[in-house]
């Protein structure tokens, strides 16, 4: 894939900047047919971009759809049906020292926005937040992964057919493109990535002192307490843990498990990998495989770390890498400090919940944190531990409620999206006093007349 030119770079900033000037983007009918436009390329580009994420990833078209296609439209659906209610300014009360004045909230849109998305969920990652600029009037440069070279020449080819490029469009390349769009100045930058990755892009940003958004990663815990149910915990760890082949941000990354469950629950995942995948996943339809050789060599590199329960198998000409379980990992080895972001789980036995939340605590604050037990007992954990989202005898589905805001907290990011969340994200809330020209009190001016009076009122 060829990078675009920093002169291109460079001149789409400008364009789009001069377009946002014109105040175009602000109008609701504006906003409205702009979503509308999205959410029938998003269907009419369907295909080729099934096409193009088995191609990239070996992904089937039922998780595309699942896990792509479908949280995109609902949240285009959502800002359809509710911007006309969020660009509404809102009254808020005045206190009476203000008399007669009244005072209002404004969304404005921040303006220029540059989108950085990753390989993982490249058709998700880089439409959601776009739904948000859109929907909040802004303008965007969206940076697709060059480690899916079929799924970002097709976005490219679907924006470009959809939107001028002076209000959106696309640029591509590898690191070198990245440093010239960072040393470019938005008014936001959206992006979502690793937390190394995301490291750099704060450090740009604040040079132009920028805001950004960082969707980040990291290590997410997944406790299975003395009381889960075996089976169903089971089942929906490896629902998540499998899916896109553990490449997902929010997929589990290991497991603390109650020691008189580990057994059960090492047969109840065995059945539940054959119930989801057959007697031979390399042969499933809806598993995928590692995005590149660097990602093959990085994760087959980390089994090294433990012991093999379960699985193991590898095969290097289809990157393809069997669920495995792991056991006897210490603290300190690569597994247990980097994000795994495959199909490998470390599986750490406890006896006292008090001791799996010690462990979490010692570490950075995870995207995502899954409980299996006792709903009450859930609660309790996640009063004593943090984490951007969490799920309670489940994973991976606080992502697919657009009334709940996404995002992570600490190491694994800033800032939220989703619904609402999005529309908030590309805005900034403008504070506006009215103050009334029929009469105007006396008090406020110097030389403060009856001061001791009017302090009461302060």
């Amino acid at each position: 894939m060829v990078n675009t030119s920093a002169q291109r770079i460079e001149e789409i900033r400008e364009s789009q900047s001069r377009f946002f000037a014109t105040g175009a983007t602000r109008d609701y009918k504006f906003r409205i047919n702009r979503l509308k436009e999205l959410q029938q390329a998003l269907s009419q580009w369907e295909q080729p971009l099934c096409e193009a994420l088995w191609n990239d990833l070996h992904k089937s078209r039922e998780e595309a759809v699942m896990t792509e296609f479908s949280i995109v439209s609902g949240e285009i659906k959502k800002h359809i049906g509710n911007l006309h209610k969020w660009m509404k300014r809102r009254k808020v009360h005045t206190p009476l020292k203000m008399f007669p004045s009244r005072s209002y909230i404004i969304n404005e849109p921040l303006g220029n926005t540059l989108i950085i998305s990753p390989w993982n969920y490249p058709v998700q990652l880089i439409l959601n937040p776009l739904v948000g600029a859109i929907s909040a009037g802004c303008t965007a440069m969206l940076k697709p992964s060059p480690y899916v070279p079929s799924v970002s020449s097709v976005i490219e080819e679907m924006i470009s057919k959809t939107f001028a490029p002076e209000y959106i469009a696309v640029v591509q390349g590898n690191s070198d493109t990245n440093k010239h769009l960072l040393a470019q100045r938005f008014d936001l930058i959206f992006f979502t990535g690793s937390p190394t990755l995301g490291r750099t892009v704060m450090e740009a940003a604040a040079k132009n002192l920028t805001p950004v958004i960082l969707e980040l990663g990291g290590k997410s815990p997944c406790i299975v307490d003395k009381n889960a149910d075996a089976d169903i915990a089971a089942r929906r760890i490896v629902w998540g843990k499998t899916l896109n082949a553990g490449q997902t941000c929010i997929a589990p990354d290991y497991l603390l498990i109650h020691a008189s469950k580990k057994e059960e629950f090492i047969k109840a995942f065995k059945n539940e990998l054959i119930n989801l995948h057959g007697d031979d996943i390399s042969k499933s339809r809806h598993y995928a495989r590692m995005v590149n050789d660097k990602a093959y060599k990085r994760v087959t590199g980390y089994m090294k770390d433990g012991d093999i329960l379960l699985g193991g198998k590898c095969d290097a000409s289809e990157r393809f890498i069997e669920p495995t379980l792991l056991e006897n990992t210490a603290p300190d080895s690569l597994v247990m400090q980097e994000e795994i972001f495959g199909p490998l789980l470390p599986l750490i036995t406890f006896k006292e919940t008090g001791e799996a939340l010690k462990f979490i605590n010692e570490r950075e604050k995870p995207l995502a944190l899954y409980y299996f037990g006792e709903t009450n007992n859930g609660f309790n954990v996640l009063r004593h531990t943090a984490s951007g989202g969490a799920c309670i005898n489940d994973t991976i589905m606080h992502i697919a409620n657009d009334n709940l805001p996404f995002g992570g907290v600490g190491f694994s990011g800033m800032g939220r999206y989703h619904g609402h969340d999005s529309f908030c994200a590309f805005s900034y809330r403008r504070s506006v006093v009215v103050s009334s020209t029929l009469f105007d009190i006396p008090f406020r001016y110097m030389p403060y007349k009856m001061f001791a009076f009017i302090k009461r009122f302060l």
